[in-house]
C-alpha cells in the first residue's frame, strides 16, 4: 500500500464550532466547508492537515453514527511551545498539563479542544541518558 496523504478526522456534533477552534487558535484555513465537513489545513504548510466531521452523517457506518471523538491525542510539533502556552492560555484554553520538560526528550504542555480531544504542544529535547538508549540512530532529539 501506498499512502499518498494522512491526517486525523476529528468526529463531533458541533462541526462548525471544532473547526472555528483549530482556525483560531492554531492558523488552519479551510479548503473544503460544508454543514457536516470541514477540511482544515495548516496555513503555509500543505503536509499538515485536520478534518472535522460530523458523526451523525450517513457516510458515517450506521454502527458508529453518532460517537463523537474520544480517546484521541493531537500532538502538534512546534518550535517554541513556551509561547504557545502563553499564547493559549492567555486566550482562555484549558491548561491540563502545565509545561514541563520530560526526561524521553519533550517541552510540552497538553490542552483540549471543545470536545475533549487533547492536544499535546510539543517541542524535541535532549532526553536523560536512561531515555538516549532507547531511540532508534538518526531519531535522537538534538
Amino acid at each position: 500500500m501506498k499512502v499518498t496523504s494522512y491526517y486525523p478526522v476529528i468526529m463531533t456534533n458541533d462541526v462548525a464550532a471544532t473547526a472555528r477552534f483549530y482556525q483560531s487558535h492554531f492558523g488552519f484555513v479551510p479548503l473544503f466547508a460544508s454543514d457536516w465537513y470541514v477540511h482544515l489545513q495548516l496555513e503555509g504548510e500543505p503536509s499538515v492537515n485536520l478534518a472535522v466531521l460530523d458523526g451523525r452523517h450517513e457516510t458515517i457506518p450506521a454502527a458508529a453514527r453518532g460517537q463523537v471523538a474520544g480517546g484521541l491525542l493531537l500532538n502538534f510539533e512546534v518550535d517554541d511551545p513556551d509561547a504557545v502556552h502563553d499564547q493559549l492560555a492567555a486566550a482562555g484554553l484549558p491548561i491540563l498539563l502545565p509545561l514541563r520538560d520530560e526526561d524521553f526528550g519533550q517541552r510540552h504542555f497538553i490542552t483540549s479542544d471543545p470536545n475533549g480531544v487533547l492536544i499535546d504542544i510539543v517541542k524535541p529535547i535532549p532526553p536523560s541518558a536512561e531515555f538516549a538508549g532507547l531511540y532508534e540512530a538518526g531519531a535522537l532529539p538534538a
